[in-house]
């Protein structure tokens, strides 16, 4: 009986300490104040994104939401008007996984709008299909799409310097892989459909972000524009939204207990965006709001350089 009594009381503590240690994680510090300064975040609708964009109009910035769902992303604008007491957020239509769609909203905004302080690559998708140019929809929607954007408005990063480019990633990317040659031939990541093979191009999709934001600091070099990537954390969101609805139902009392809410999940990026000094980070990986060192995949000069050629190309910049 004392043994098991023991047992319980080591999973009960152990599972306390990993709740408010691992899951609650460190917060981002800065006080920085953003007025005048402007700011797009991807995916802003829901989840992290939406989190994020609450915070940043807290502090003064004007925050373009930038959504694919017109419906979504208007029910958002109010919502985070109301819960940032801003006015200066503004809803502006966004299809990643449409190429047409990524040049409208660039050519709008900047027509548009005079500045761009901070550009967050929020979005993500974790499912299988194809994207409208015929792309793989995670490699299209999660690295291709938010390529594009960047370097769209590089420009106008540069010239509102000092600004930041922040691409969201994740952990998963440890386990990615790049197989250029079913890139070359699929215009894709990889093609099963099983569990674990969407899981795995839901992690090459991650080690997309990690190799984009590397090849990106390296041609940032000289400018006053920096760069970081970041893990936010396992985050109870819409995420697997898409995914089957018995897996959504086991997740609920995982979620629940063990992810991050969208709070906690959204600090590591509000860092990468906001706090001081990390400038000479350009380039580098966070996770729970300090950075991490990562595999030598991920930061592989030629498989970086690359993949931003060949990102060129899908995307007509070549």
């Amino acid at each position: 009986m004392l043994t098991f009594l023991v047992v319980v009381g080591v999973v009960v503590g152990g599972a306390y300490i990993y709740r408010h240690v691992v899951v609650k994680g460190k917060r981002c510090t800065s006080k920085a104040k953003l007025h005048g300064k402007t700011v797009i975040v991807t995916g802003s609708n829901t989840g992290i994104g939406k989190t994020t964009a609450i915070d940043l109009a807290k502090r003064g910035a004007r925050v373009i939401l930038a959504c694919r769902s017109k419906q979504r992303g208007e029910a958002a604008l109010e919502e985070v008007k109301r819960e940032s007491g801003s006015s200066q957020v503004v809803f502006m239509q966004m299809d990643l996984g449409s190429l047409k769609s990524v040049r409208s909203f660039a050519e709008n905004f900047l027509k548009t709008e005079t500045r761009l302080d901070i550009l967050i690559n929020n979005a993500g998708v974790y499912m299988q299909g194809r994207t409208e140019d015929g792309l793989g929809m995670m490699f299209g929607v999660n690295h291709i799409g938010h390529f594009l954007l960047t370097n769209l408005l590089l420009d106008r990063l540069k010239e509102c310097e000092p600004s930041r480019v922040v691409n969201v990633s994740s952990v998963g990317h440890n386990f990615g892989k790049i197989d250029f040659d079913c890139l070359n031939t699929h215009k894709a990541l990889g093609l099963g459909t099983s569990f674990t093979a969407v899981a795995q191009v839901y992690c090459d999709s991650k080690l997309c972000n990690v190799l984009f934001t590397h090849e990106l600091a390296q041609r940032l070099q000289g400018t006053k524009v920096t760069c970081y990537t970041l893990h936010p954390g396992a985050i109870n969101s819409e995420l697997a939204r898409n995914t089957s609805s018995v897996l959504q139902t086991l997740l609920i009392p995982v979620t629940a207990f063990f992810f991050k809410n969208t709070i906690q999940g959204a600090q590591t990026t509000l860092h990468c965006a906001l706090q001081e000094g990390i400038e000479p980070l350009n380039g580098h990986y966070f996770s729970n709001c300090t950075v991490r060192e990562v595999y030598a995949k991920a930061k592989d000069d030629a498989a970086a350089k690359k993949l931003w050629e060949l990102s060129e190309r899908l995307c007509g910049l070549a």
